[in-house]
């Protein structure tokens, strides 16, 4: 019998810890739960990400592959690595932005770090980007803008002090079981509630007190009206606003008439007098991609943070939570070298900068002056000549980029490099397909939601043709760069190396080792030496401390504008994406194969059908065809009370989802507006049976 190993599950970023243990012969897991002495989860898991650590269903990769012919062939590592590296330095010697780098929050901190540095510090390359931006930028930029720096100031510990749980564009039912029971079990205390603010009924707000339906996109009126309302009525925390903050006044110079404002969100009044009035209770408002994933999403992001700041709800119990998707999305923030250097350095900043390339020993004048438009705006520039190799690491646009029709054609004219763990949509479009380690098999650590660190151990030894995502990239970077990373590349030595660039940062990881690790087993920063773990930022002993150049936090949520694509007489129904609980990271690891992801199931209420298609209906198998001004696709239609009339609610992880949405951003953060788009809905008489989301 093998022996448990300890480690962090890698599904979401809650971060719960587990114990796995190998086969006793061969490769794999036999069995995987939760570790009752992490002190994260005290035990707590999710079936969920058990399944998906032990038993993945997705097509494991198991030998590089090279396209011969317009054929993905088996090859050797040896002839792999050769063809890339000849087709970088060739594009290097021309071009360093002619490279483009896509990394992911499903990897570890030591294979982020090590990938920021291959495409920041080797390559050169603006056009890379961790994931985040399709994600958490939108929030990223909020934080910033009101208290100086990114990550949520509460943490895990504050939900059970929380009297108020408003849970807005978010469902952690399924997203974050673990994190929705804290909630849940605070929220059943006789004197506490849970309000869910979203246009659909989810899992999540089918358990709340109160349920908020309001119009998709209308989020940000919404909380103006709040804001307003809570002005106009006298519930603003004076104190702390005057001690704490700045820009109050101008903000509400600005401010909506709250009856106006709420007719614009699709709510009536009373809504905005009862999440008001919560609002007068110490409270935690978590958000996730329903307002993240907008045109719009940092101005809404910033709105929620500016109703924490103006009544009071910051500090123990309270403030303003950001739901993280992937597991490491965090640590990609703080290591990865995306919007800013390790540590949260900024990233223009001259004396910063020499400090990451002499760190990196490399010339500054390699490290690329721009941050990057992100992943839409790299995939555009592949249509414009300006990216000819994409290298894609343990991430999948072809499914999860919007306009994906559009992604997968250009990525099909630029030569390719795919390294992941499972066939995807992505590697069928690779001009090299590498297999790396997955959660089981890699070392290393992670850093969760509420920024706490913990390891990530193997269980199982790799297959021969199996190598880790921090070997791969360890090995490109010494052959590309001058001997980048040269002999310390194991996990533990990047790490180190990773930990001593943070010291004196924001994000302060130096106090963080892996012998530490051993002992405390989770340690959230800021660490800046062996005894010290975070807690709640910016406050302690009663005093409020922002590193902003006043010191205080800042009123700056802006207005907003228009959705990129409202509904008319074309295309009168509002499409809206959300996760399945079986569909997480694109689905790679529920899904057997990308050849058959199933049927593509829409969610739509009845009247909205009765409206729409028309005929004889068969509940099991009527076929209807989506239309967006995009691309079409079939889906089997489900008739649905708890969606909104007039909505069409599909799966944002299966494949076929996002060949329909729009590819336009936010224009501070870069995040694509997957949440809305205008789509048609027509009964679809061309086939007899179910599909699976292919083109009309």
């Amino acid at each position: 019998m093998t022996d448990w190993i300890s480690t962090t599950c890698m599904r979401c970023a809650v971060g719960c810890g587990h114990v796995q243990r190998a086969v006793d012969v061969g490769y794999g897991l036999d069995t995987v739960r939760g570790d009752p002495a992490h002190p994260v989860n005290r035990g707590l898991a999710c079936q969920r990400g058990v399944n998906e650590t032990a038993n993945p269903k997705g097509k494991w990769l198991t030998q590089p592959l090279i396209r011969q012919n317009g054929e993905l062939q088996k090859t050797t590592w040896d002839l792999a690595l050769a063809t890339i590296i000849e087709k970088f330095d060739d594009v290097l010697s021309r071009d360093r932005d002619g490279i483009a780098v896509l990394g992911s929050g499903q990897q570890t901190n030591e294979a982020a770090y090590a990938l920021g540095k291959l495409a920041r510090g080797g390559i050169g390359t603006q056009y890379y980007d961790a994931n985040t931006t399709l994600c958490m930028a939108s929030a990223v930029t909020a934080y910033y803008d009101a208290f100086g720096s990114d990550a949520p100031p509460p943490t895990y510990d504050d939900i059970p002090d929380a009297k108020r749980h408003v849970v807005w564009g978010a469902n952690p039912a399924v997203a974050h079981p673990v994190m929705f029971r804290w909630i849940v079990d605070s929220a059943d205390d006789e004197d506490s509630t849970m309000l869910v603010v979203d246009p659909v009924e989810t899992e999540t707000a089918e358990v709340a007190d109160v349920h908020i339906s309001l119009d998709p996109g209308g989020d940000l009126d919404l909380a103006r009206a709040i804001l307003a309302y809570a002005v106009e009525i006298g519930r603003v925390d004076e104190d702390f606003v005057g001690e704490a903050t700045i820009g109050f006044d101008e903000l509400c110079a600005g401010l909506p008439d709250p009856k106006t404002a709420a007719d614009r969100a699709g709510v009536s009044f009373e809504t905005v007098e009862t999440l008001t009035a919560a609002l007068g209770e110490r409270t935690l408002i978590y958000w996730g991609m329903g307002v993240n994933q907008s045109n719009q999403g940092t101005d809404t992001a910033g709105a929620l943070i500016d109703l924490c700041l103006a009544t009071g709800n910051m500090g123990p119990g309270s403030g303003p939570f950001s739901l993280t998707g992937q597991a490491n999305s965090m640590g990609t923030r703080v290591c990865s070298s995306k919007g800013s250097w390790p540590g949260h350095r900024d990233f223009e900043d001259p004396e910063e900068r020499e400090t990451v390339a002499e760190t990196w020993e490399i010339p500054v004048e390699r490290l690329p002056e721009d941050s990057g438009p992100g992943p839409v705006g790299t995939i555009e520039a592949i249509e414009d000549g300006s990216v000819e190799v994409v290298y894609a690491v343990a991430t999948n646009p072809v499914a999860g980029m919007p306009d994906a029709s559009d992604t997968a054609q250009n990525l099909e004219d630029a030569f390719l490099v795919v390294q992941d763990a499972f066939r995807t949509e992505t590697t069928e479009f690779a001009d090299i397909v590498l297999p790396a380690a997955t959660w089981g098999e890699s070392n290393g650590t992670a850093i969760n939601m509420e920024r706490t660190v913990s390891r990530v151990r193997p269980a199982t030894a790799l297959p021969s043709g199996v190598w880790t995502d921090l070997d791969i990239i360890t090995t490109l970077g010494n052959a590309l760069a001058d001997d980048l990373f040269g002999d310390a590349t194991a996990p533990e030595s990047i790490f180190a190396e990773f930990a001593a660039l943070t010291e004196g940062t924001l994000a302060d990881c130096s106090g963080i080792s892996y012998d530490r690790l051993e002992e405390d087993l989770a340690i959230r920063w800021p660490a800046p030496d062996t005894e010290t773990s975070g807690g709640y930022r910016y406050y302690e002993d009663g005093d409020w401390s922002f590193p902003t150049p006043s010191g205080k936090a800042r009123f700056v949520g802006g207005t907003g504008r228009r959705l990129p694509e409202p509904t008319d007489t074309d295309y009168p129904l509002t499409l809206t994406t959300a996760r399945e609980a079986d569909g997480y990271n694109t689905g790679v690891r529920s899904r057997e194969s990308p050849d058959d992801p199933g049927p593509l199931v829409a969610r739509v209420h009845p009247e909205t059908i009765n409206e729409h298609v028309d005929g004889e209906r068969d509940d099991e198998n009527t076929l209807v065809c989506i239309k967006s001004r995009r691309s079409s696709v079939r889906a089997r239609i489900e008739s649905d009370d708890t969606i909104q009339p007039g909505l069409v609610w599909l799966p944002i992880h299966h494949p076929a989802t996002n060949k329909l949405t729009i590819p336009e951003t936010d224009p501070r953060s870069d995040e694509p507006n997957l949440k809305q788009c205008a789509v048609q809905l027509t009964a679809d008489r061309t086939v007899m049976k179910v599909a699976g989301g292919e083109h009309v």
